[in-house]
C-alpha cells in the first residue's frame, strides 16, 4: 500500500465476509495494532445476520452439533498458533485415540481401512495384503508402485490420473476417491493433485516410489522424538464448545463497532477523497478505505468487482463450486447394532449410494452426546452427487436413515435430527488451478490495497484459511504508513 495523505490518519481497513478467513485477517490486524502500538480503522462486514461463515455450532437435547466443520488440522500450524494466542488451548479437545480409524463401504458393509494407509497409499504391507478391501491383483498393482518409473514433471495432473498411473485402478476407486475427493467433494478426474495434496508429486520427484517414500517418512518418525506438539494433540483436534467457540472468541476481541452484520456490498470504486478505495453498500451508504480484503466465495467476490474489472471477476467467476448437506441424526447407544469402533467411514462413488461419508460425531470427540447416546452425521452432495441435493428436508433424512438402517443395522426412529445445507460453498480446484490463482494474484497487482483470500485459492481447510487472511493482515499493514 502506497503512504497514506495526511500522518495524522490512522489506515482504515475494509474486510468483506465474515468467515473464519474474514475473522482471522481482523483479528491480526488488530493484533498489529497493539503490538506497533500504531492505531487503525477497521469494518468487517458480513452480509447475513452471524459470523462464522459455515462453522456453525448448535446445542440440543444434551447434543452439541456441527452445521459445518468439526476440527482443524493440527499439523498445520495457523489454526492451533491462533488458538493459543486467542489463550483458548485448554478448550481444545483431540480425537477419541482408542478409535482412531476409517471404515469404507465395500461391497455393501463396512471393511476397516488398512492401516497406515496414508490417504493415497500404504505407510504398511501386511495390514494390506490381509484387507478384503483390495483383490490380490488390486494389491499387486499397488505393489508395482515400488518399481514404476517417475512421471513426467512440469505438468499438474488429476487425482485419478496419479493414482491409476502409479497404484492402479482399485486403490483411487477405494480409498483416493473416497478420501481426498471426500476433502474437495471434487470429482477426481478433474482434481488438481498439485494444488491439493502437492507432498505426492513430491515423493515421487524425490523418491520415485510412494510406498517407499511414505517408509521412509515413517523411519524417520518412528526415530524422532516425540515433540511436544505431537504428544499433546491428535491430527485434528477441535473445541470443547464447538468450532462457533472458536468464531465468537474472535469477534470477542475485535474493536468495538468494527463488526456490521447485514451490510452486503454492492460493489468498489476507486476513492475519490484521500482514501485509495469507496466501498459501496447494497443499503446505498459507503465506506473509505485504504486497503480491501474480500474474502467470501470466489463468485461473490467476482460481482463485488465486476463494476471495477470484469476481466478479475471473470478469472473469479472461473473458480467452480459444488454445494453440501448434512443431515445429523441422534439414537440411543442400544438401537445401533454396529459397535462404532471408528471415527465414521466413507463411500465410495462405485458404491452408488447417495451419500458421501458419515461421521461418528460422539465417538470422534467427546462432549457431544449425553451418556448413552450417540450422534451421527451424514455428509450429501459435492461435484459428484449434486443432484441428491434436489431433495428436500425429509428427503433427505429419509435418505441418511435408509443408509444407516443398511450399513450399521439401524431400525429405530431418531431422537433428532438436524439438516444444514450450503449451497456453492466447496471450491472445485481443477486442474490448472494453481496457474488460474496465480493469474487471479497478478490481475489483482494491477489494484494496490485490494486483495482476495479464504478457501478458494491455496487451501480449503481452517488452518489454511487461517493462514491466508492473516498474511494479507500482516502484507496490509505492513504496507501502511508508520
Amino acid at each position: 500500500m502506497a503512504e497514506i495523505p495526511g500522518s495524522a490518519r490512522p489506515p482504515r481497513f475494509v474486510i468483506v465476509g465474515g468467515g473464519i478467513t474474514g475473522l482471522a485477517a481482523a483479528h491480526r490486524l488488530t493484533e498489529l495494532s497493539a503490538e506497533r502500538g500504531q492505531a487503525i480503522e477497521l469494518s468487517l462486514l458480513e452480509a447475513r445476520g452471524r459470523l462464522g461463515g459455515t462453522i456453525a455450532t448448535e446445542r440440543a437435547g444434551g447434543f452439541l452439533i456441527e452445521a459445518g466443520p468439526d476440527s482443524f488440522l493440527s499439523e498445520k500450524p495457523w489454526a492451533l498458533a491462533l488458538c493459543q494466542r486467542l489463550g483458548i488451548t485448554d478448550r481444545l479437545v483431540r480425537t477419541n485415540d482408542a478409535y482412531r480409524r476409517t471404515f469404507v463401504v465395500h461391497r455393501g458393509r463396512l471393511v476397516p481401512l488398512p492401516d497406515g494407509f496414508m490417504l493415497l497409499a500404504p505407510t504398511r504391507i501386511w495390514p494390506v495384503l490381509r484387507t478384503p478391501l483390495f483383490s490380490w491383483a488390486g494389491k499387486l498393482r499397488m505393489a508395482m508402485d515400488l518399481v514404476l518409473p517417475r512421471g513426467r514433471t512440469g505438468d499438474d495432473e488429476s487425482l485419478s490420473s496419479f493414482v491409476r498411473r502409479r497404484l492402479g485402478r482399485e486403490a483411487l476407486e477405494r480409498v483416493a476417491q473416497p478420501l481426498v475427493g471426500g476433502i474437495y467433494t471434487a470429482d477426481p478426474d478433474t482434481l488438481s493433485l498439485a494444488a491439493t495434496i502437492p507432498r505426492f508429486l513430491e515423493m515421487e520427484r524425490k523418491h520415485r516410489s510412494l510406498i517407499r517414500a511414505l517408509w521412509a517418512e515413517r523411519r524417520r518418525q518412528g526415530a524422532a522424538a516425540p515433540t511436544a506438539s505431537g504428544a499433546r494433540w491428535s491430527l485434528f483436534v477441535t473445541l470443547a464448545g464447538g468450532m462457533q467457540e472458536m468464531v465468537e472468541t474472535i469477534a470477542g476481541r475485535l474493536p468495538s463497532g468494527s463488526i456490521r452484520l447485514r451490510s452486503p456490498v454492492a460493489g468498489l470504486a476507486r476513492g475519490e477523497s484521500a482514501h485509495r478505495w469507496r466501498v459501496r453498500l447494497a443499503d446505498g451508504s459507503g465506506l473509505d478505505a485504504d486497503a480491501i480484503l474480500l474474502t467470501t466465495e470466489a463468485h461473490q467476490a467476482a460481482r463485488v468487482v465486476s463494476d471495477l474489472d470484469p476481466d478479475l471477476a471473470t478469472m473469479l467467476e472461473g473458480i467452480p463450486y459444488a454445494g453440501s448437506a448434512t443431515v445429523t441424526l441422534a439414537y440411543r447407544r442400544e438401537a445401533i447394532p454396529h459397535p462404532l469402533d471408528g471415527f465414521g467411514f466413507v463411500v465410495p462413488r462405485t458404491e452408488r449410494r447417495p451419500i458421501l461419508a458419515c461421521t461418528f460425531s460422539s465417538v470422534k470427540y467427546p462432549g457431544r452426546a449425553p451418556e448413552g447416546h450417540v450422534l451421527l452425521r451424514l455428509f450429501f452432495g459435492g461435484a459428484l452427487k449434486e443432484g441428491v441435493l434436489k431433495m428436500d428436508d425429509d428427503g433427505l433424512e429419509a435418505a441418511a436413515r435408509q443408509q444407516l438402517a443398511e450399513l450399521l443395522g439401524v431400525s429405530a426412529p431418531p431422537l433428532l435430527t438436524r439438516v444444514y445445507r450450503y449451497e456453492a460453498v466447496m471450491p472445485q480446484y481443477l486442474v490448472g488451478h494453481l496457474e488460474r490463482v496465480a493469474a487471479i494474484e497478478s490481475r489483482l497487482a494491477r489494484h494496490p490495497g485490494l486483495a482476495v483470500a479464504g478457501s478458494a485459492f491455496r487451501g480449503v481447510g481452517i488452518a489454511d484459511c487461517v493462514r491466508t487472511g492473516e498474511e494479507v493482515a500482516e502484507r496490509f499493514f505492513e504496507s501502511a504508513k508508520k
